[in-house]
């Protein structure tokens, strides 16, 4: 590569060699208009991805649980403080607002990042409650109150039907939105197309639409697993090598529509399964959202970045993938209604996820509130 440029379109070099700034993904962030954001609030995951380039942080209700337990130490006491700060409270607000001061903390992270990039970028995403997923109405409402927490926040809310007919409205309350639970090219169209509408309401009343940063999260190897699970219950099997490249494939038919009809929203991908998911993607302005696990198997590959996003899937590979129902309805424009989003077998899937993981949040809060007596007895006596 000779010259090529940053987020903000001007000419850079290589990045310097050092342990973070030498990584496949700084350089990535250095010399492509691909982003990186953290897929976690975890604070030195968080950490670690910043110094590599990444202008921004995702979460959801899958994240949070994990952070709770991997950060016991910071956020145990913080519940028992809430507990009493909130005598009579019950336990789904005690958790709620963890979660919320989960998120203001990754925001609060963020913040010189944020600051740095026209406070544009630099945001982490929280999610709305996975419960509400049916609910446009109380999405809405969540949804802006989450988005008034920090001025870097953005708001994750899920592509259901539900959260399809609340995208517009929210936009034009100036929510800048990651809208998730989407694996399908009719799903993140029909983000970009109610994100749009809502901006455009924005631009007719003379509001700002400079500062937003809507993305449209493409859970690819969530669409891989799904197919796997499907060819497993056939007689007639797709190899394994075939279905890692159903969520590429799906992606890139995806970000070449995103470019043709000039959607403000940017694609972000996310749930990666194997290294093609990051280096097939690179040289797109889109945003690659990665465990904190991914990164530093990325690093340690050590394979530099190159531009791949416009190199087409092999024909031989698009066509078994095509000989698969499931994968045509994720592929094709109009291969599902949104009235058929909510019965997708990706969407079921990462929902009863989220909804988990949600109840178990609040069971940790709980058992911090209200520990089992059975756990604190030694020798048959009380500890």
């Amino acid at each position: 590569m000779s010259e090529l440029t940053n987020h903000a379109g001007a000419a850079v070099d290589a990045p310097a060699s050092s342990s973070a700034t030498s990584s496949p993904l700084a350089a990535m962030t250095a010399t492509t208009p691909t982003r990186l954001f953290n897929d976690s609030c975890a604070s030195n995951e968080l950490a670690y991805a910043i110094e590599r380039g990444a202008t921004g942080a995702t979460s959801n209700p899958v994240i949070c649980l994990t952070v709770l337990r991997f950060e016991a130490s910071v956020w145990q006491p913080r519940i028992r403080a809430l507990a009493t700060e909130n005598p009579g409270a019950h336990e789904r607000d005690l958790a709620w607002q963890l979660y919320c001061e989960m998120g203001v903390a990754g925001a609060r992270q963020l913040a010189p990042v944020f600051a740095a990039n026209d406070q544009t970028w630099g945001r982490i995403s929280v999610q709305t409650d996975p419960t509400l997923h049916n609910q446009r109405d109380a999405m809405l409402e969540q949804a802006t109150a989450l988005s008034l927490l920090q001025p870097n926040m953005q708001v994750k809310t899920p592509c259901t039907a539900a959260g399809v007919a609340m995208i517009e409205e929210a936009t034009y309350r100036g929510v800048s939105l990651n809208v998730t639970v989407s694996f399908s090219v009719p799903q993140v169209l029909a983000i970009a197309d109610a994100v749009e509408r809502g901006l455009e309401r924005r631009d007719r009343e003379g509001l700002d639409t400079t500062h937003m940063a809507p993305v449209a999260t493409f859970m690819m190897g969530r669409l891989d697993d799904w197919l796997k699970v499907v060819s497993s219950r056939n007689e007639r099997r797709v190899a394994t090598e075939v279905l890692d490249w159903a969520g590429l494939a799906a992606f890139k038919r995806a970000y070449d529509l995103f470019g043709e009809r000039r959607y403000r929203t940017v694609l972000l991908a996310a749930a990666y399964r194997h290294l093609g998911h990051w280096s097939e993607i690179v040289g797109g302005r889109v945003v690659q959202t990665m465990p904190h696990e991914w990164q530093v198997k990325v690093d340690r590959a050590g394979v530099g970045p190159a531009d791949r996003i416009g190199v087409p899937v092999a024909p031989n590979i698009l066509r078994d993938l095509l000989t698969i129902p499931e994968f045509v309805r994720a592929y094709e424009p109009d291969g599902l209604s949104v009235a058929e989003f909510d019965s997708f077998g990706p969407t079921v899937r990462t929902l009863r996820s989220f909804i988990g993981a949600w109840y178990d949040f609040v069971a940790v809060v709980r058992d911090v509130t209200l520990p089992d007596p059975d756990s604190l007895i030694t020798n048959g006596v009380p500890a």
